[in-house]
């Protein structure tokens, strides 16, 4: 499966949890948090779509995916520990972890593989 593939809903989902945070709550830190890392992995996805499309892996793409991944599992995470509160803390902190695992595993493996022409 390709980063992309995964990379793009990841980013809506957290688009998406900022945006609904911010009208349910009032929170600038969800709207700038899920809008701000949303954002850049829709833009990683991108990156890595158009990539993709020239038959070439982008480094750039795997890093700033994986960066965000893991800033927001640890970040989720602590704050899961201090409150306990499932949603939206421990939710994102579980798919963050997911997806560094992921990413990790994209970039152990030599990225996104492309399927032979046919002749």
């Amino acid at each position: 499966m390709h980063d992309f593939c995964f990379t793009i809903p990841y980013g809506l989902i957290l688009v998406c949890g900022g945006i609904i945070g911010y009208f349910k709550k009032g929170s600038l830190a969800s709207l700038g948090g899920g809008f701000g890392t949303g954002f850049l992995l829709i833009l990683a996805g991108y990156l890595s779509l158009q990539a993709f499309h020239k038959r070439k892996n982008s480094c750039f793409a795997w890093i700033l995916e994986t960066v965000c991944a893991v800033v927001l599992a640890w970040v989720m995470g602590q704050r899961y520990m201090q409150t306990s509160k499932i949603m939206p803390a421990g939710v994102v902190a579980g798919i963050s972890v997911v997806m560094t695992g992921f990413y990790l595993y994209k970039i152990a493996s030599g990225g996104n593989h492309f399927p032979s022409k046919a002749e």
